[in-house]
């Protein structure tokens, strides 16, 4: 691990900004970091709780919400989307935010719940049913659905035809369960019950859902000698009102407190943590002391339950069926270590069966593997998240190594240390964020092989495989790029379009944007690549533009075959190659185009800049052979070519209803058809990246008329040029082209 930056907030005096206690913090799958902290009023002596917002990618523009909340923040939870936080504080009250406009600057509290005057100490969204499992035993396959299978697990509500139903679930201090449900009219259904019929205090909670889409909650009152229990949370609607049901399940004493030699020596349950939200079956507990504490794991199994011969002699059946039970059992323990003030459990869904296991040691591959432990000397270390042995240390800087004793001791003697008081792992667990006790966020780089050395073709490997993770899931990857080299990026970005072709044309479809997105990323990493960047933004750019123009193509009878007006224009266009843009719309319906006047001249802009763009990659043809010039790969992608080719004939076709819809050209004669020039220089491009044949076209007009389409600037006589070497070239007139050059 390694520290990847620092954020140092503005100076403020002590007397009216404190890092918030309890300090929490989540990270989205987004790669925002929401995280607390309070601002003392002077005058009023009342303290304002708000929450920041943090793009980690732009970790210097925080963006700061005035929660609302009367007393102090107590959990913090996104949801799977990344847009929508919920928070919640000492009081019982949940508030819902929700991004507005898409945007990471702008958030608004539209619903919520509350349990009046009741501490919230768990919080959780409801699980949607959906869960991959990453398998590393399959990091090779072609096929991503073998790498990221699908786990069949069922959401925790339904709506009428198996939809997901949105709400959270909660768990207070007093032992009462409440759970809101988010109707799609906008409603909240609300309701709260015990989790059992003796209520306790609980100090500790966690939430963990099961693959039968119930709720499991783990709770603890705090103290060692008491058992941490588990309650089944089954939630229905039942005639418009939600309906929850509890059931015990089997609870567990940590085993420090059952040994003899460590029996009084962890009076208290610090941390209670689920391994996983959809993995209720193992769970992570730390009981601490005022200076040291110690970490054990736990995993629920069902065993068989052993059967007295006599009733096995006077009921055979019952000996050949062993009775089973569920008991918890402890996998793997620490030995005393310093005091844990954090802990920051993985969220990547690594598949734990021991072949992938296997695979994992053998490739070094160790996200999702790792657990972190922050201690009060500063220091944070990763531990396997079943063994619970060390992969990784990171020493800050108020933390000594362990062979400075004396030094430890003077600093300990000198005042308290600087640790984290909260922290969250990445949701790929290549970077870990903590939140020191002076309110400093401090950004960790891990890596996926924990520091040991691996040759070019296994990073490769490893970061490929990550980046194909995000691709299928959405997940933004900024992570990932912390770990990417200049002397990577060719190779990654080849690699990666590599696998992506390998996939059938639908998942192509659905994964065509998110494609050229990391690749415009990966680019900028590299100043050999940095000029392609230009044009994967330009790509995705003119995807925007293409689903918006042919989304407003509407059929003109309701009785219409499959195909959308949009994908019959796609249809018609790839087979008709005539370069003739008014033999190409002929066989259009052209009633399909039919808008309103006022929607077509307020779509002028974007019109033009499909022209302007058409007519920069024509003029650049000449240079095709420097990949230092933007628009450089456009000239060899026949399916972005193709694209124009689509657009150029609606935008034809909406000319005819309104001319000043139409890109504007200035030439030097009005005598031609700027537009069908331009289309027939495109599609002669567009069959050269085909591979067709071009037809041959010796008439001197089309190198008169290509002059006629050159914008009137500076460089006029530049662009006339380029455009009439270029339509020589593309019409095979090689000769007369070196006479022109000459």
């Amino acid at each position: 691990m390694d520290l990847a930056y620092v954020c140092e907030w503005e100076k403020r005096p002590k007397s009216n900004h404190c890092p918030s206690i309890p300090l929490v913090c989540a990270w989205s799958c987004r790669n925002l970091i929401a995280f607390t902290t309070d601002l003392k009023n002077e005058e009023e002596k009342e303290l304002t709780h708000m929450i920041h917002i943090l793009d980690t990618e732009h970790p210097w523009d925080v963006y700061s919400i005035n929660s609302g909340h009367i007393e102090i923040i107590t959990c913090l939870e996104w949801d799977q989307s990344g847009s929508r936080l919920l928070s919640a504080d000492a009081d019982g009250h949940i508030k819902c935010w929700s991004m507005t406009d898409h945007l990471a600057n702008s958030w608004e509290n539209t619903v919520g719940s509350m349990v009046e005057g009741d501490p919230i100490v768990a919080l959780s969204w409801l699980h949607n049913g959906v869960k991959l499992a990453l398998h590393v035993e399959k990091s090779g396959a072609s096929n991503f659905g073998e790498k990221f299978s699908r786990v069949k697990f069922s959401p925790s509500l339904t709506l009428f035809g198996g939809k997901p139903m949105e709400g959270w679930i909660a768990v207070t201090i007093s032992g009462l369960v409440t759970v809101s449900l988010l109707k799609p009219n906008g409603q909240v259904l609300t309701s709260t019950e015990s989790l059992c019929r003796l209520r306790c205090r609980v100090a500790l909670a966690d939430i963990a859902f099961t693959g039968g889409g119930n709720i499991v909650v783990a709770t603890s009152d705090g103290s060692s000698t008491s058992p941490v229990q588990f309650y089944k949370v089954c939630v229905s609607v039942v005639n418009e009102k939600c309906k929850i049901d509890t059931e015990i399940l089997p609870s567990l004493f940590m085993r420090c407190t059952t040994d003899p030699a460590r029996k009084d020596k962890y009076p208290a349950i610090t941390h209670l943590k689920f391994l996983a939200r959809d993995m209720s079956e193992q769970v992570l507990l730390c009981a601490s002391n005022q200076n040291s504490s110690i970490v054990e794991c736990w995993s629920l199994r069902k065993e068989g339950l052993p059967v007295n011969n006599i009733f096995q002699q006077i009921s055979p059946v019952v000996g050949d069926k062993q009775p089973m039970i569920l008991k918890w059992r402890i996998l793997s323990a620490t030995n005393d270590l310093d005091r844990v003030s954090a802990v920051a459990l993985p969220k990547l869904p690594i598949s734990l069966t021991n072949t992938d296991l296997k695979v994992a040691n053998d490739t070094k591959f160790f996200p999702g593997l790792g657990l972190a432990l922050a201690f009060h000397d500063g220091s944070v270390h990763i531990v396997h998240r079943l063994s619970l042995q060390t992969m990784a240390v990171f020493y800050g800087s108020s933390s000594q190594r362990p062979v400075d004793e004396q030094a430890i001791k003077r600093q300990r003697a000198a005042g308290p240390l600087v640790h984290f008081k909260a922290m969250q792992l990445s949701w790929t667990s290549l970077a870990l964020v903590g939140i020191d006790n002076h309110g400093k966020l401090s950004m960790l780089r891990i890596s996926p092989s924990m520091g040991h050395v691996l040759d070019m073709n296994m990073s490769l490997r490893h970061l490929l495989f990550l980046l194909e993770y995000c691709m299928v899931t959405g997940y933004d990857w900024w992570d990932i790029l912390l770990h990417v080299q200049p002397n990577m990026v060719q190779n990654l970005v080849e690699k990666l379009h590599e696998e992506y072709m390998r996939q059938n044309a639908a998942l192509q479809q659905v994964l065509s944007t998110r494609i050229v997105a990391m690749k415009a990323s990966l680019c900028k990493l590299s100043s050999n690549t940095v000029a392609r960047v230009c044009d994967y933004h330009a790509k995705l750019f003119l995807i925007a533009i293409s689903c918006t123009l042919k989304s407003l193509l509407r059929p003109h009878f309701l009785n219409t075959p499959d195909k959308s007006p949009g994908d019959r224009l796609t249809e018609i266009c790839s087979k008709i190659t005539d370069i003739d843009i008014d033999k190409v719309m002929i066989n259009l319906k052209t009633e399909e185009f039919v808008l309103e006047m006022t929607t077509l001249q307020s779509l002028q802009q974007l019109i033009q800049w499909v022209g302007d763009f058409v007519l920069y990659l024509l003029a650049s043809l000449p240079n095709q052979g420097s990949p230092v010039r933007p628009g450089h790969s456009f000239l060899r992608d026949g399916a972005s070519l193709g694209m124009l080719r689509e657009l150029m004939v609606v935008i034809r076709i909406w000319g005819l209803l309104k001319p000043s819809c139409l890109p504007v050209y200035t030439a030097t004669s009005d005598t031609q058809d700027s537009m069908s020039l331009l289309f027939r220089l495109l599609t002669k491009l567009w069959l050269c990246c085909k591979g067709l044949k071009l037809p041959r076209i010796r008439e001197t007009h089309p190198i008169l008329c290509a002059v006629d389409v050159a914008y009137c600037t500076q460089e006029k006589h530049l662009v006339i040029m380029r455009l009439w070497v270029a339509l020589l070239q593309l019409e095979g007139e090689r000769e007369a082209t070196g006479l022109i050059v000459s």
